[in-house]
């Protein structure tokens, strides 16, 4: 009897380590799937234009060289102008940094009410703004324009992040109100009763508790700014042009030889922002994305 029990639990045993196995074979194959663009482009950046002429696309640098990141980050010529991705980075930092910020804060004070401080009309309300959520950006162009221009912040850095933050609020608030309806009204009406007001009791007892939902709502916005094309072109001027602009100037600029290494250098350059906020602070994007999932 024990022997048939030790053979029965040997081959259940078994049937796990070889399902074990081909999943992380199966993740294993996923994750070299999507890495092997990156890179390629990471070996093509570090290429002398003569090795990548002679060489094949996955093979490795012969001449190891860092020209074409200096080349892509000061000297690049992006149309006419030849002053590489600094300008356009800089200028993304300076719309991604108050655009995120502001967005964020607003979402959790939006998600704050529609959670806890229902009004009449409140969940109608939350509707259409939900409804924000699935309008294409195409639909907002010209109402938008015509919007910034009555405002006086038109082709200029100021009007990009006044249209990431009106575009992301939707978001930010969807998110923080599916985060605080998790939070037990009780604690709510208990802090109302010993006297604590709107702002207090959003100070003192949301906001501690929601570093996750923060964290997440942070990586989204500045993933979706940062990667930002379409408002960048439509919005921005000749001096607020942001870096997926620059870029894309760069690929299509056809003057004198191709220079892929430049390329691919400056669509790295373009990127790292937001692969470092993932690598940092990826690890609580899940958590923080399913901790509202319980309620609401």
């Amino acid at each position: 009897m024990r022997s048939r029990e030790h053979v029965i639990l040997g081959s259940q045993s078994s049937i796990v380590i070889i399902v074990r196995i081909f999943i992380y074979a199966l993740l294993i194959i996923a994750a070299i799937y999507f890495l092997i663009p990156f890179f390629v482009m990471v070996i093509t950046s570090v290429k002398t234009l003569n090795d990548i002429r002679t060489g094949n696309l996955i093979s490795l640098p012969r001449e190891f060289t860092l020209k074409a990141w200096y080349k892509a980050w000061d000297s690049a010529c992006t149309g006419i102008n030849c002053e590489g991705v600094k300008g356009y980075f800089f200028n993304s930092v300076q719309m991604v940094i108050p655009a995120v910020l502001i967005s964020t804060l607003i979402g959790a004070v939006n998600g704050y009410v529609f959670s806890k401080w229902r009004f009449k009309g409140s969940e109608t309300f939350f509707t259409f703004l939900l409804i924000g959520c699935f309008i294409p950006f195409q639909v907002i162009l010209l109402p938008m324009s015509l919007m910034l221009g009555w405002i006086g912040i038109a082709q200029s850095i100021y009007g990009l992040i006044f249209v990431h933050v009106v575009y992301g609020l939707a978001f930010t608030s969807l998110f923080f109100r599916n985060y605080y309806v998790t939070i037990p009204d009780e604690i709510i009406k208990a802090a109302k009763i010993d006297g604590s007001g709107f702002f207090r009791i959003f100070w003192k007892i949301i906001l501690p508790v929601s570093a996750p939902i923060f964290v997440v709502v942070i990586i989204w916005q500045t993933t979706q700014i940062w990667n930002d094309f379409l408002f960048g072109v439509a919005f921005s001027g000749s001096q607020s042009q942001p870096v997926t602009v620059a870029l894309n100037n760069i690929v299509n600029t056809s003057t004198g030889v191709k220079e892929y290494n430049v390329d691919m250098a400056a669509a790295l350059i373009a990127g790292i922002p937001t692969l470092i906020v993932y690598i940092v602070a990826g690890k609580y994007f899940l958590r923080g994305l399913t901790a509202g999932a319980i309620k609401g």
